[in-house]
């Protein structure tokens, strides 16, 4: 006997597949109703079709997002870029609550480095007033001159279940955030936000000391997409910090160097500034005041600094190298190798690297401060260097550019006549190196392709280079930048020009601009794929610049005035 009996199914019950001919019957037949309600309409006067327009509109509009479980739309727009999320907030009720989901936003700024941090309270600083100048520059001679809503919620707890389980890789739920300790979740931020009008476009409100302001990621991801085209648009707000009449415990000569920093702890940003009067000194951004001053370590100007994790590298015209713990305030080392001048001092977790008049470039292990390596290879004051990673560049009044090993102290690669003149600044993000010159231009390129682009119509993008015994390969290998494609160089009739007047003393590198400082009186912004000019900041100071220093927010630059001055 078939025990499958007492089942309700039997094979007669299976589902049979129509025949052709069904399926044509079935089709004359939609065919046939069609036909007969097309003549229905088109007998009926004018007024009453838009009647039966307006009843048949619902029925032609279906959501196809709306029908699907939340947790599938959320996964949907996820997948989405910014611009095509505001756009899809347009659409319905339904679509703005999936669009402005705070998790797909976060992972939007996750992606591009961006994390949120609590607003200070706005500062009104004094207007700047100049000072003459002198010509303690910190510069190295150089070898051609001397001196030159609920069920959104819920669904977004059981996608994250699902995903957990799936392992697809989708973690816009799971995203961890920086500052773990100041920031909540995203989930207990949704869940308990106010269904309060927000205007996005306003501008962050004024903070007091115990305020909080929830993370609102949709609205840091459109004020850093505002940021960007305010610096293409050069539509800046100058504020100075330090003027004339300024805090009583401020520099009292010449600033030479600056660093924007941000506590890890806390995610507070400083200025640290280095001076002629011998001091580095730490601003407030907020209240534009000095909140700690670095003295009796140098016994003549501050020419360069350096701030990482705690610790800040001052180095000076007296040969010494200090490094200061910043959360004991307390004085870790003095360092005095150089015979001359120390004009550029670098610190990152593993090694201090500082360069000289003398010549050379000094590492030191770190945080034990164990001399390393002396690297002598430069015919002329080395005015800067830089690390990143494994690397050290170093630039030289002797118009070259070099690359090292910091592992073994062995010379990569030489760039000869790097430009025209000695070479004053320089800036690296592997696998790309700015520079700028007396010869009042700037050089981009790529180290291991040696693509790029300049403002001198020396060069064409492909600067000279002489491999020593290490080739090409074992440069890819140490920048871990194998793969790396090229900034592409554009037709020179395509790009726009305007150079510098003068010395380029500072220079900085970030992921979408080049910055530039120089005696000429200006800051200009380049496009770091093009060397487009995006911007030319003139009008804010009245002396020379010497150091510049940026974040997403803000450009920080610092000059030589007829008295000290910082911007």
């Amino acid at each position: 006997m078939n025990t499958f009996l007492d089942e309700g199914f039997t094979d007669e019950d299976a589902f049979q597949v129509p025949t052709s001919s069904e399926l044509f019957s079935k089709m004359a037949s939609e065919q046939e109703c069609e036909e007969l309600a097309y003549k229905l309409l088109a007998s009926l006067p004018r007024s009453r079709l838009a009647t039966i327009q307006r009843r048949l509109a619902p029925l032609l509009q279906f959501d196809v997002v709306g029908s699907l479980p939340a947790e599938v739309s959320l996964h949907i727009f996820s997948h989405l870029p910014a611009q095509t999320l505001l756009t899809c907030a347009l659409v319905s009720r339904r679509w703005r609550a999936l669009a402005n989901d705070q998790a797909i936003w976060k992972k939007l700024c996750g992606a591009q480095g961006w994390a949120w941090k609590q607003p200070s309270r706005t500062h009104p600083f004094d207007t700047p007033r100049s000072q003459p100048w002198d010509d303690d520059e910190g510069m190295g001679d150089s070898d051609e001159e001397e001196e030159d809503s609920d069920n959104i919620e819920t669904a977004k707890a059981e996608w994250a279940m699902m995903q957990a389980e799936l392992d697809s890789g989708f973690a816009s739920m799971s995203l961890t955030t920086p500052r773990a300790s100041v920031l909540p979740s995203a989930a207990a931020s949704s869940s308990s936000r106010p269904k309060s009008r927000v205007r996005h476009n306003s501008a962050p409100p004024t903070l007091s000391d115990s305020s909080f302001l929830r993370p609102d990621y949709k609205r840091l991801h459109q004020t850093y997409t505002r940021l960007r085209n305010r610096v293409r648009a050069a539509n800046y707000r100058l504020s100075a910090i330090q003027t004339r009449g300024g805090p009583s415990n401020a520099h009292t000569t010449t600033i030479y160097c600056l660093q924007l920093y941000t506590y890890p702890a806390t995610g507070v940003q400083v200025l640290f500034t280095g001076s002629r009067d011998r001091t580095v000194r730490e601003w407030n951004l907020t209240t534009g005041l000095v909140e700690r001053v670095i003295a009796g370590v140098h016994a003549s100007s501050v020419l360069s600094i350096c701030v990482h994790d705690g610790f800040v590298a001052s180095a000076g015209s007296d040969r010494r190298v200090a490094v200061w713990d910043l959360e004991k305030n307390a004085l870790v080392k003095i360092i005095v190798d150089h015979e001359d001048s120390v004009l550029c001092v670098r610190l990152d977790g593993r090694r201090l690297v500082s360069c000289s008049k003398d010549r050379t470039v000094r590492t030191y292990s770190f945080p034990d401060l164990t001399p390393q390596f002396v690297l002598g290879a430069h015919r002329a004051a080395v005015n800067a260097v830089s690390l990143s990673d494994t690397l050290i560049i170093s630039g030289s009044g002797d118009r070259s550019v070099r690359l090292w090993d910091a592992a073994t102290g062995k010379l990569l690669r030489t760039f000869e006549n790097h430009h025209t003149r000695g070479i004053a600044s320089i800036d690296f993000m592997a696998p790309y190196v700015v520079s700028g010159s007396s010869d009042k231009h700037l050089r981009l390129f790529d180290i291991t392709t040696f693509q790029g682009w300049s403002t001198s119509p020396e060069y064409d993008g492909s600067p000279p280079a002489a491999p020593l015994a290490t080739g090409a390969g074992a440069v890819c290998t140490a920048c871990g930048s194998a793969g790396t494609g090229a900034a592409a160089h554009p037709p020179r009739s395509a790009v726009q020009r305007s150079v510098h007047a003068d010395l380029v003393r500072s220079v900085a590198l970030g992921e979408d601009f080049v910055l530039s400082g120089s005696y000429d009186l200006s800051i200009k912004v380049w496009d770091r794929t093009t060397g487009a000019l995006v911007a030319d900041l003139t009008g804010g100071h009245t002396g020379r610049i010497f150091c510049i220093g940026f974040d997403s927010t803000k450009v920080t630059c610092l000059l030589l005035l007829s008295g000290p001055g910082l911007r």
